[in-house]
């Protein structure tokens, strides 16, 4: 498989009342087809945020954005464009970071939560600085990330329902 060169494909998901930002690294290419977050479907992102606030599991993107704004959550990705091959975030180079601020200044976002350690290190390295704000880094809900159970997701990202 080739590298090919992508610009993010989707807008963020965020309003002012908007208090915790969830930051992946760049979407799958099941994600940029559906042109939302966490689009492939062993990706257990919507069953483990669902789960941590006793909601629903949203279906079509309307109830995914629905989801989000209803429990205070900003989305977006911390990477705006790069050269990769398919999905995998191992081969990400040439990062062109996105821009944090506007979520930030339009917003009541006061926590940072990277999905997965690529996440995690790209935030260290374009954003940390600029905004002054601190991530924690939870582990991956990416089906690549078996090693981690549904429960074992659930009970260490419930950490986003404090903020």
């Amino acid at each position: 498989m080739d590298y090919q060169h992508i610009i993010h494909p989707f807008e963020p998901v965020y309003d002012e009342n908007s208090r915790i930002l969830i930051l992946g690294s760049f979407p799958s290419v099941k994600s940029r087809e559906q042109k939302f977050f966490y689009g492939h479907p062993q990706n257990r992102f919507w069953k483990v945020t669902a789960t941590v606030f006793g909601d629903a599991v949203p279906g079509t993107i309307e109830e995914k954005k629905s989801f989000l704004l209803r429990h205070h959550i900003a989305a977006w990705d911390v990477i705006y464009s790069c050269d990769i091959k398919g999905s995998s975030d191992s081969s990400i180079r040439n990062v062109m970071p996105t821009d944090l601020r506007k979520i930030i200044q339009n917003s009541q976002v006061q926590a940072v939560y990277c999905n997965g350690k690529t996440s995690g290190k790209m935030y260290k390295k374009y954003h940390e600085k600029n905004l002054d704000i601190s991530a924690e880094v939870l582990p991956s809900t990416s089906p690549a990330n078996a090693a981690w159970s549904l429960e074992r997701l659930v009970e260490v990202w419930s950490v986003i329902k404090r903020d």
